[in-house]
């Protein structure tokens, strides 16, 4: 339940000397996010994206520039040309809802009289990787599927000598299908570190646009 800033209250001083708003209820230093908390606050885009620019360019942001990150990611422009009703949208979205429920859970802390927001020890280590997955392509679960049933296929194939199978040595499909698996493996890594929130300027879901 998201918790507006007159149920903040101050907690503790900034490395600034400013004072730092948490949530009343937020997480002290230490508590882990759950499974569940972690689906539920990254259900929403904004505070996905929040997230991702505090990896990216924070860890501490002040927020009008996070809001207007956000209205260019959302509206597919650049912050130079997002109108002022966008931004203002994004802005007052995210200090009266998205920003005090994320300090609540500890990912982040909220100065909400400074404007200042501040990733805390537990939002960076929370590593989060999108599976995005377009028209055409296929989940990598389903790939390795595919990739092992091709291969079982070939050595069923070479274990009863069909030809033209049969030419090669077994050792040499051995290579190949060890080969197969290899590229596969690297080529599943270097998505899935070009997916994860904070590792490049956009959004992994708006990474191909």
């Amino acid at each position: 339940m998201g918790v507006t800033v007159s149920d903040a209250v101050l907690e503790k001083t900034g490395t600034e000397g400013e004072p730092t708003l948490q949530a009343e209820g937020a997480r002290t230093a230490g508590e882990v996010v759950s499974t569940d908390e972690a689906f539920e606050l990254l259900s929403n885009r904004r505070r996905r994206y929040t997230l991702h620019h505090l990896k990216q360019s924070g860890p501490r942001v002040q927020l009008g520039d996070l809001s207007e990150h956000i209205a260019a990611w959302e509206n597919g422009t650049t912050v130079e040309e997002i109108s002022a009703n966008e931004r203002k949208r994004v802005y007052t979205s995210l200090q009266s809802h998205h920003l005090p429920k994320m300090a609540e859970r500890g990912i982040i802390e909220y100065d909400s009289r400074a404007g200042v927001i501040e990733l805390t020890d537990q939002g960076d280590e929370l590593d989060v990787y999108l599976e995005v997955v377009a028209g055409r392509d296929i989940p990598w679960s389903q790939y390795y599927l595919g990739l092992s049933a091709v291969n079982a296929t070939i050595v069923a194939a070479v274990a009863v000598g069909v030809w033209p199978l049969s030419l090669l040595s077994d050792i040499a499909w051995a290579a190949f299908i060890v080969t197969t698996v290899l590229v596969s493996a690297i080529a599943h890594v270097y998505r899935d570190s070009s997916m994860q929130l904070g590792t490049n300027e956009k959004p992994p879901e708006l990474r191909d646009t």
